[in-house]
């Protein structure tokens, strides 16, 4: 009702802003171009008139609708560290401060204001030594950047000489340049959200193949993994028409609603079987809770390659399919999917939100969500011996992989790939190069003492 509302003011106005909540544009700070002080950040292409965009949330359909070209920062009222604006940010090199509360509401069009994203901080109006101490700090950092981007061509390796492979979450085509330019070795989660979000009716399968085969070419023989559509919760497609739920999270989402809409499903698994033939892509499943579930979807995807089969449409047959583990169930009987599939990635963003009950978009209880709680750990712990036991890689690529502690602690508790934002990847590189393997003990991080 919101997102119509403020549609109709903005045609009603003649105006063209932000779609979705009520957005206040302002200048960064001294209009300095490396005003991004996230630690991952990496410097983005600026217009002329660049802007920070400032709403009391940004809901997934709201940030995928963004022009990117001109923004140079976000600040939210709500969310937490995993909601999708910081997501988005990271992704794109750019600083954000999320759960800022009812403060962001005294931000006013054309302030002058610095976001801070490394610190979570925001200084509107600063002072002139405010302002030097800044451009500073940008100064270090375009230095920093420079360094890292040396590494771009270097493949991971400890300092013990263990070969961590570093892949790109990407949620659009969009994104498929700068997990390039930072030396992206395929692609550990592809969410093909952005084909549904903000549209009246579902994209075809030639639409999607296309899309696909675009993206999992652009990255030659690396692999591509495709993770069929997540909807539901935070995420929603009014087409699809799902009905109103007391707990969305807990509710029709997913592979749960794409079990329950199967033309849906089989429409996008034809796609991308389509395209696995001009690519190297991989199926994905996400919040896989049963057995029963997985083998219902993977009957599917056979059913789709008959059909293919019949029709004489090309696709490869040995295209790899798996599931997330992003819930509890999912984690503590890796075990007995570990037969059945042929890969596992984990989604620490959502496993860390049900296990902890903490709704990671909701600021009021981000001190809760803590990702390396011993908790989340153990089950990452229980489906990596279960692969290994299977013979069956697992990897993370939720955004604990994307920090550089927390790709340190899940090498130590044995992953060997890991998948986060593309503005991540060459901090985190540096700094997994710059440890030995034989050094790190997840058997501490395990019984808390590492937070």
């Amino acid at each position: 009702i919101r997102d119509v509302k403020y549609r109709l003011l903005r045609n009603l106005q003649g105006t063209s802003a932000h779609p979705g909540q009520p957005v206040c544009p302002v200048e960064p700070a001294a209009g300095q171009p490396g005003s991004s002080l996230r630690e991952a950040g990496t410097p983005g292409v600026y217009a002329t008139e660049p802007r920070i965009i400032v709403a009391e949330d940004l809901t997934p359909s709201d940030t995928v609708q963004i022009s990117k070209s001109d923004v140079r920062g976000f600040v939210t009222g709500r969310g937490g560290k995993t909601s999708h604006v910081a997501i988005l940010a990271s992704g794109l090199g750019l600083p954000a401060v999320v759960g800022l509360g009812e403060a962001w509401s005294e931000i006013r069009e054309g302030d002058l204001m610095i976001v801070d994203g490394g610190k979570g901080t925001i200084v509107i109006d600063p002072d002139e030594e405010t302002l030097v101490r800044y451009q500073e700090a940008c100064e270090q950092l375009a230095q920093t950047l420079e360094r890292r981007a040396q590494l771009k061509r270097i493949p991971c390796v400890t300092s013990d000489g263990v070969r961590i492979k570093l892949k790109a979450n990407i949620g659009s085509l969009d994104d498929v340049p700068q997990a390039l330019q930072n030396g992206a070795e395929g692609v550990g989660l592809l969410r093909t959200e952005f084909l549904f979000l903000g549209r009246t009716e579902a994209p075809s399968e030639d639409e999607q193949f296309e899309r696909y085969r675009e993206i999992g070419a652009a990255f030659g023989g690396e692999q591509v993994i495709v993770r069929t559509l997540d909807v539901g919760g935070d995420k929603h497609i009014p087409f699809l028409a799902i009905p109103p739920e007391e707990n969305p999270f807990l509710g029709l989402r997913a592979i749960r609603l794409c079990l329950a809409r199967p033309e849906i499903f089989k429409t996008q698994l034809r796609a991308i079987l389509r395209a696995s033939a001009h690519a190297n892509l991989a199926v994905m499943f996400p919040m896989i809770a049963t057995l029963d579930e997985f083998r219902q979807a993977k009957r599917m995807v056979e059913e789709v390659k008959e059909e293919l089969q019949g029709e004489g449409k090309p696709f490869s047959s040995a295209i790899p399919v798996g599931m997330m583990v992003e819930i509890p169930a999912a984690a503590a009987a890796a075990d007995l999917f570990a037969p059945e599939v042929d890969f596992f990635s984990i989604g620490t963003n959502d496993l860390t939100q049900y296990t902890l009950a903490v709704d990671r978009t909701n600021s009021s209880v981000a001190d809760l969500y803590q990702e390396t709680h011993p908790a989340v750990l153990r089950f990452i712990r229980t489906v990596v011996d279960a692969g290994a036991r299977f013979g069956k890689p697992v990897s993370v690529c939720g955004e604990l992989a994307g920090s550089p502690d927390g790709a340190e602690t899940l090498v130590s508790l044995g992953i060997r790939e890991l998948s986060m934002s593309a503005g991540n990847l060459l901090v985190v590189k540096e700094r997994l190069m710059k440890v030995p393997v034989s050094a790190l003990r997840h058997e501490e991080a395990c019984r808390g003492s590492h937070g």
